[in-house]
């Protein structure tokens, strides 16, 4: 590794908001690790890297198996020695997640968005702070992708606002738990970024009072910068709780 060049691990890399924070972070000058599902996706971001990807990796993951995410982690720290930042991204959002009345929701659909979003999420982090904790200097920062879901749900989100809500609960008990080993552990709750799964919100989206509106969208680069701005800070200061979206989005008050 390059003395002083700092690692960070993006899961959920192969588009959207954890491919523009791949991009944005190899460009800043990280070395970047990214995992997801698919290979074809996660190569393509490293071709839109440009002379980057370079310091660029891309490993396929399935963050549901715990093999899968120690063979991650392993590949990280085999390429680059150490992991300063992991972002914890990967996740269900679409309508696997939401859109569906609570009494037409699966089993099976219940599992899957609960596996992803939240056991996905912990398997990731738990093999982040053990090795945050063994390497030298000690410490990292690890982000959880949170939603603004965790603070007000859209009506029929059932899956995804549950998973949200107990990301909540899992990035406070991580940032208590490892403190002391100089982890700061923070969440950021994204709300309209202009995602693929998200663009369909400017053409209407479902509304508390039972109405459909179309909504605005915010550039998902924003959302790349504030991550960065997250990943910067000195381990003695951490972002607990951030909350950015689109300005005019129905969000406070839901209205």
């Amino acid at each position: 590794m390059e003395e002083g060049r700092k690692t960070a691990v993006i899961t959920g890399g192969g588009n959207g908001i954890g491919r523009e924070t791949a991009l944005l972070f190899l460009a800043e000058g990280f070395n970047v690790v990214i995992a997801g599902r698919r290979e074809n996706t996660l190569r393509e971001t490293l071709r839109l890297a440009g002379s980057t990807a370079e310091r660029g990796l891309a490993v396929e993951t399935d963050i549901t198996k715990p093999a899968a995410v120690k063979r991650l982690f392993a590949a990280a720290t085999d390429r680059f020695s150490r992991v300063d930042f992991l972002f914890n991204n990967a996740g269900l959002a679409g309508t696997e997640a939401s859109g569906t009345p609570l009494l037409e929701i699966s089993y099976e659909n219940w599992r899957r968005v609960i596996d992803t979003n939240v056991t996905g999420t912990f398997l990731c982090a738990q093999e982040a702070v053990r090795i945050m904790i063994g390497q030298n200097p000690q410490g990292g920062r690890i982000v959880n992708n949170g939603s603004v879901a965790a603070q007000s749900p859209r009506a029929h989100s059932a899956p995804y606002a549950a998973s949200k809500s107990a990301i909540s609960g899992l990035t406070k008990s991580i940032s208590l738990d490892f403190r002391r080993y100089n982890i700061a552990c923070g969440q950021i709750d994204i709300g309209n970024a202009a995602t693929e799964q998200a663009s369909r919100h400017a053409k209407g989206a479902l509304q508390g009072d039972g109405e459909v509106r179309a909504e605005a969208l915010m550039s998902v680069k924003d959302v790349a910068r504030a991550l960065l701005f997250m990943a910067r800070l000195p381990l003695e200061a951490n972002v607990q709780h951030m909350t950015i979206l689109a300005t005019q989005m129905p969000f406070v008050g839901r209205g």
